[in-house]
């Protein structure tokens, strides 16, 4: 039962929940059951049937609120269908609140809500889960350390030679796919892509220097199908296989042309176009007859998806094309870019792989489980009674393992201080490697200040004078201005940025700023350093080249897929070279594996066991669900910090017995739901 004091503070609070997913969904309704009387929720998200499985409040005809509701119709629940990045939802508006609670999906958002958090002195409660895995944070400005204090990781990265070339995995095809062919097709035409777009029309010497993917005048979608297809699938193989040094150790691809896969006449195969039967729903496999998403097609069925595909685009969703990026939870893109990949992997002689296996890994999907959401959710709402009641001494961060570990699949961590080292809670200055002669300024805004930075709405002022702002009430005088800074070298700007400029960097909408020095470099290595310019004070996370997984944070797909797949599909992934090697500014790692190695006395535990654990675990940072899976091995620091062992913190025993108490709760709650 709950003391008074716990009840009195939880039926005062005023709580902001971000994400009504899959921890969402549940730690909705826990928190409704727990007592709390007025809940606002975020989300810009619909219900996919797909998502029905492990979301117990959602029927198809349900949103989360009016589920809730049901059950507990005295309490306030108010929704808020919108991206948490709108400005509405500025630092006053977080204020409000006594706690947030996140069950969001991707770093991005998590950083923007992180400094709103700090901007806003409002304590949050941060989670993540994949697959059988989690965890739950608590961050308070100044007291514990914030959600980036620790280095988030790089992406997995490959050299743009392998995506283009010499594609060995089908993890290649999927980025070439997704990275390369969707967004030359569909994305911003001005970007740069590489692609080769030449024409292999020899009879026109001028067409050599056209975009063989503009849509040529008096083209129907059929003729520029088939020459898209004969482009990428034949011609850039034969320009490929030229290179006779390149295939001496390797199995040459074959290249692959629209006349050797496709009937005369496309239109009446693909979803007899002619009659205008293609679905309403935009989807090539429904238009040609293909249902189960988990079979792998063949050359020339995947074939007929990407034309048909890319006949849907330009036919049913034309306005689109030109600001499109891939989105898993998009069916048409999903579709596009697992034929396309598909054919060039026939093209390398690499195995072909079904719709759902190329979604995994196209998006860093790794399929969740519902008991591990509840469980999440359960510790969320342990560690916002607290942040309630200010017991600071008991706070926790827990991580949910998949095996048992000296009998405890929950492994409670005293919080870590803040790192003085953060530029976002500390605010201490970054530097920037930069050709200040080369490099313009929309390099430095796209490259750093959003890429890395997570900045929305930047202002970036040199000394006294602004050289960059976004903001809805600029004058047009002024955006033209700014629009024009952009095309400029560092160097050639207004107020020039050289060596030993000091820049500072703000997001009026998080209220978070941040000074960068700079300093000119002549020379940077194209495959190593592909942004010509080095960010140092914000750490990427360095890949292992021996094991391929990173050392920092990544992502893990799909259980469904090979052991080999998996690998390949964890993170996710750019067209570049990664760099072996990362400065760690803090200086002090965190490793959960040394709790399974045995060197915690009396807490961690059997060596069998721990060893699942720290191949599987070792630092946890995950999101929620099917998105983005943070892992990271950064705890080898774990023992200089206080731990939780056997016997030596009372509140952990009184804390796990909770856990217990409110997790069987909520169990008995599911079965009751479910059976509603």
């Amino acid at each position: 039962m709950a003391s008074e004091e716990q009840l009195s503070a939880i039926k005062g609070a005023k709580v902001l929940m971000v994400g009504a997913g899959g921890i969402g969904c549940e730690l909705l309704k826990t928190l409704a059951l727990s007592g709390f009387q007025d809940i606002h929720i975020i989300d810009m998200d619909t219900i996919e049937v797909s998502n029905l499985n492990r979301q117990f409040l959602f029927r198809q005809s349900h949103v989360a609120r009016d589920a809730v509701l049901r059950f507990r119709p005295n309490i306030s629940i108010k929704p808020y269908h919108a991206n948490v990045k709108e400005s509405r939802f500025n630092v006053d508006f977080y204020k409000e609140f006594d706690v947030v609670l996140n069950g969001l999906d991707n770093l991005d958002a998590r950083r923007h809500v992180n400094r709103l958090c700090l901007a806003a002195d409002v304590p949050l409660v941060e989670s993540g889960t994949t697959g059988f895995l989690g965890q739950v944070t608590v961050h308070l400005k100044g007291k514990t350390e914030c959600y980036e204090c620790q280095p988030k990781p790089a992406p997995k990265t490959y050299p743009v030679c392998t995506i283009t070339s010499t594609p060995s995995k089908f993890v290649h095809c999927i980025v070439w796919a997704k990275d390369l062919l969707f967004a030359k097709l569909f994305g911003d035409k001005n970007l740069e892509n590489d692609l080769n777009v030449r024409s292999s029309d020899a009879t026109n010497l001028s067409e050599h220097s056209e975009d063989v993917f503009e849509c040529r005048k008096g083209e129907d979608i059929e003729q520029y199908g088939r020459r898209i297809y004969d482009h990428v699938f034949g011609h850039n193989i034969e320009v490929a296989l030229s290179n006779e040094e390149t295939w001496k150790n390797r199995n040459k691809p074959r290249p692959i042309y629209s006349k050797d896969v496709f009937p005369d006449k496309l239109t009446k195969e693909n979803g007899k176009t002619e009659k205008g039967s293609a679905t309403d729903d935009v989807s090539a496999m429904a238009s040609l007859g293909l249902k189960n998403p988990q079979d792998i097609w063949s050359l020339a069925e995947n074939s007929r998806v990407f034309y048909e595909s890319l006949r849907l685009f330009f036919s049913k969703r034309q306005k689109e094309i030109g600001n499109l990026t891939f989105d898993k939870d998009d069916q048409l893109a999903v579709e596009f870019v697992t034929a396309a990949a598909n054919i060039r992997a026939s093209s390398f002689g690499i195995p072909l792989r079904s719709l759902f296996e190329a979604k995994g890994i196209a998006g860093n999907i790794v399929h969740a489980v519902a008991t591990t959401n509840a469980i999440i959710a359960g510790l969320i709402v342990i560690e916002a009674i607290k942040v309630l009641k200010k017991d600071s001494n008991n706070y926790r961060m827990t991580y949910c393992l998949e095996h048992p570990s000296k009998k405890l699949l929950l492994m409670p961590v005293e919080p870590y201080e803040p790192n003085k080292s953060c530029y976002v809670c500390s605010e201490t200055p970054l530097s920037l490697e930069v050709n200040t002669h080369h490099s313009k300024l929309r390099d430095f805004v796209e490259k750093i200040v959003k890429a890395k930075l997570g900045m929305n709405f930047p202002v970036i002022m040199s000394g006294a004078s602004i050289i960059y702002e976004v903001g809805e009430d600029l004058e047009e005088d002024m955006v033209a201005i700014y629009a024009a800074n952009l095309e400029k070298a560092l160097s050639e700007l207004p107020s020039p940025v050289i060596s030993g400029t000091v820049l500072t960097v703000e997001d009026l909408q998080q209220e978070f700023s941040c000074r960068i020095n700079i300093k000119h470099r002549e020379e940077f290595d194209e495959e190593k350093e592909p942004d010509g310019m080095l960010l140092s004070g914000w750490v990427e996370a360095p890949v292992d080249k021996n094991s391929n997984k990173p050392i920092g944070n990544g992502e893990s797909t799909s259980s469904a897929l090979s052991t080999e797949e998996i690998q390949e599909g964890e993170k996710d992934v750019e067209i570049q070279e990664t760099s072996e090697s990362a400065e760690n500014v803090t200086g002090k790692k965190r490793k959960l594996s040394e709790v399974s190695k045995g060197t915690i006395p009396d807490h961690s535990g059997l060596p069998d066991e721990s060893s699942r654990n720290q191949n599987q675990l070792e630092k946890l940072d995950v999101d929620d669900e099917d998105d983005e899976l943070i892992i990271s091995n950064d705890w080898e620091s774990l023992t200089k910090k206080k731990r939780l062992t056997k016997g030596c913190n009372i509140g952990i025993q009184v804390s796990l017995n909770i856990n217990v108490k409110l997790l069987t709760l909520i169990i008995r709650n599911n079965a009751l739901w479910n059976m509603n």
